[in-house]
């Protein structure tokens, strides 16, 4: 199996990226968005910034399909249990405290 060279432009170009990310997120994180928009700003910058990570820095962006279809997976995975983890949080005040 042969494996695919970076270039170190890659490398400084993606750390340069996360750190202009890191930047954005603290600059979003002193401004009061309205409504929800706090959340989709911040989550967006994070999406961002975990898809530079997965797909540069753990070469999965030149990796084969299999590798591709266990990261489907790992997506998969987390758009199911995000919303049950959610739901729970946000019912657990329905009855009333212990």
């Amino acid at each position: 199996m042969s494996e695919h060279i970076v270039q170190r432009g890659v490398y400084f170009g993606d750390f340069a990226a996360l750190m202009v990310g890191t930047v954005v997120t603290v600059l979003a994180a002193t401004i009061n968005f309205p409504g929800p928009l706090n959340d989709i700003v911040a989550m967006t910058i994070a999406v961002t910034k975990m898809m530079l990570v997965l797909l540069f820095f753990m070469h999965v962006r030149y990796s084969s399909r299999l590798i591709w279809v266990i990261v489907a997976g790992m997506f998969f995975w987390l758009v199911l249990l995000l919303p049950l983890t959610l739901v729970d949080y946000g019912s657990r005040t329905w009855f009333g405290p212990n």
